[in-house]
């Protein structure tokens, strides 16, 4: 699925279309991703060069809902296995989004995360399956400096410039709704990304530093400038760089609204490897961990209602 994308930074203008709006665009055409044994068949928009999003107004058009497929290969299922098995997470996953719709009311969910946790892969699925729009920040900030990828940034100019465009892109994101944002690794280092990242809900993607190096190293470091050039051993080193950076990142990883820890996921459905999980059961349980947030803060606002209301009566007695 394309991102939905801006020209730059500087003219970051959103308007949602509305249904009919989206339908003149342009044709949709159908693209695969995929991650593991897990493929997605999705619906991709074409045509659309920049599109401005203004904040979502309650008689706005509701986004268009995209249906979501995803075969899951097991060795020890038949094909016809494999496709139930498939279909009935899909049901599963709609069926969690359409729950926790109301209850979000357009707010947006920022997903963060280590480098290599999926969160682009999780959130085209969310964005799919809320009918919201997709972003990744690092992707945003990439076209704003002329389509120069962030480690060619990280090198021409510095962690510090890079920094203060993400700062940029998250400000601009957070005013608006109904978007799912795939965040930096990095942007929650920055007292200052948690006024953007707390207009939404916030989610931490937490998967083991072992599973995160073979990712990262599965697809090549060259686009990872955190973690250096690999030298002799390339897992030893994107280990032990991982490692650091979470003990850095990871008390502010913990500020999130809600934790999905993909080790706790593949001990309850008894799979030893977290690599094994689909992109779409990982999608489920954020969305779980999204509706027991949502509960929970729900029933806060309501005790504290009652306390002001008891305050109140009492102080005209």
């Amino acid at each position: 699925m394309e991102m939905l994308s801006l020209e730059s930074c500087s003219t970051f203008n959103l308007q949602p279309y509305s249904n009919s709006r989206l339908q003149n665009v342009g044709r949709t055409r159908k693209a695969v991703l995929s991650l593991g044994n897990c493929r997605h068949q999705q619906l991709q928009i074409s045509g659309i060069q920049s599109l401005q999003i203004r904040k979502r107004s309650s008689d706005q058009a509701r986004l268009p809902t995209f249906p979501i497929s995803c075969y899951s290969h097991n060795g020890g299922c038949t094909v016809s296995e494999a496709d139930k098995c498939s279909a009935e997470g899909t049901l599963v996953l709609k069926s969690k989004a359409e729950e926790v719709s109301l209850g979000l009311d357009g707010k947006s969910i920022f997903l963060v995360g280590m480098m290599g946790c999926g969160k682009t892969t999780v959130g085209k699925i969310l964005s799919e399956a809320l009918g919201y729009y997709f972003f990744d920040s690092d992707k945003l900030i990439e076209e704003s400096a002329g389509g120069k990828p962030v480690a060619q940034i990280f090198k021409e100019k510095n962690e510090e410039y890079f920094r203060d465009s993400e700062s940029k892109v998250l400000s601009k994101l957070s005013s608006m709704h109904r978007l799912v944002v795939a965040t930096g690794g990095g942007a929650v280092v920055r007292p200052r990304n948690w006024r953007y990242l707390n207009q939404g809900v916030t989610i931490w993607l937490d998967v083991p530093l072992d599973a995160l190096a073979k990712r990262v190293i599965a697809v090549g470091t060259e686009s990872r400038p955190l973690l250096g050039q690999a030298l002799v051993d390339p897992y030893s080193q994107a280990f032990a760089r991982l490692t650091e950076l979470i003990e850095r990142r990871g008390e502010a990883y913990a500020n999130s609204d809600v934790k999905v820890s993909l080790q706790k996921i593949a001990a309850e459905l008894c799979v030893e490897d977290v690599s094994a999980l689909t992109p779409t059961t990982i999608a489920t349980e954020v969305l779980q961990g999204i509706g027991n947030f949502l509960r929970c803060k729900n029933a806060r606002n309501d005790i504290s209602r009652a306390k002001t209301n008891i305050y109140e009566y009492a102080r005209k007695l």
